[in-house]
């Protein structure tokens, strides 16, 4: 008896943290990350926002699509007819919030002009298509991404901000001894403050932790759904046994007749 009780309100509880990450939890955290995608600080330290590129909207469907082969979003389970209309909208708001979270995860390690932006929006864009035709599952993309957006943040913040600085150095240099035969204006960027730089680690950061919350939720729920099929046969196994006589009876009634 306390057996069952204690299942149950386990049970409960792990269906309301659920509610609590799937409703509150993860719309907050993608809502964040949409907000702080395009925000950069000049160097005269004024608030900028970068209305996101329209490629990252297509890279933002592209993700989207990978995140419904990797069964880490479910459509058929979150949105569907027979579930209550108040989790439909809920489920619908997060679905919402994780797209354009995920267009401002792009706008955030792209350069914002310049033919430097063209070709990582080509990398992101190569990336994402090859990736369609692969076969993952979910924890395989999560890190794939991490070194996607990873790989992509140390070039635009730590590289090219280098290179891009005021005061110069040495990568600068280097890339102007380089590049002495490229106009000027195809490799053009503006410079920011390096505060950018943590936004936006910050923001792909948040990102992440969004995608590893979503992929445990995903999966506990698999794991919930698997022991409910299994004590289903379970309790249907025990009860053809229950309602089948036993040898003794068989024996019995066979004597008697």
């Amino acid at each position: 008896m306390l057996c069952g009780v204690k299942k149950k309100m386990t049970a409960n509880n792990r269906s309301r943290n659920r509610s609590l990450l799937h409703f509150i939890v993860l719309p907050l955290l993608f809502l964040t990350v949409a907000l702080l995608g395009g925000l950069r600080i000049s160097a005269d330290h004024a608030l900028i926002f970068v209305a996101p590129p329209l490629v990252t909207f297509v890279l933002a469907v592209l993700l989207m699509l990978l995140f419904v082969r990797g069964r880490l979003l479910e459509f058929n389970r979150w949105v569907a007819s027979d579930r209550p209309p108040l989790k439909n909208i809920s489920h619908g708001w997060m679905l919402l919030t994780l797209f354009f979270a995920s267009a401002q995860a792009f706008n955030s390690v792209l350069p914002e002009r310049g033919l430097l932006h063209w070709l990582f929006s080509f990398f992101f864009l190569w990336t994402l298509w090859n990736n369609q035709f692969s076969s993952f599952n979910a924890r395989r993309l999560l890190r794939s991404l991490t070194v996607l957006f990873g790989t992509a943040f140390v070039l635009k913040h730590m590289l090219l901000a280098s290179l891009y600085s005021p005061d110069g150095g040495w990568l600068k240099r280097v890339a102007g001894a380089l590049l002495q035969g490229v106009a000027l204006g195809t490799l053009d960027a503006p410079s920011f403050a390096p505060a950018t730089g943590y936004i936006s680690f910050f923001t792909i950061t948040l990102y992440v932790a969004g995608l590893l919350l979503l992929t445990f939720a995903s999966d506990d729920e698999i794991d919930e759904a698997v022991y409910r099929n299994q004590l289903a046969v379970r309790e249907s196994v025990l009860d053809d046994g229950a309602s089948q006589p036993s040898i003794e009876e068989s024996r019995e009634r066979t004597l008697s007749d």
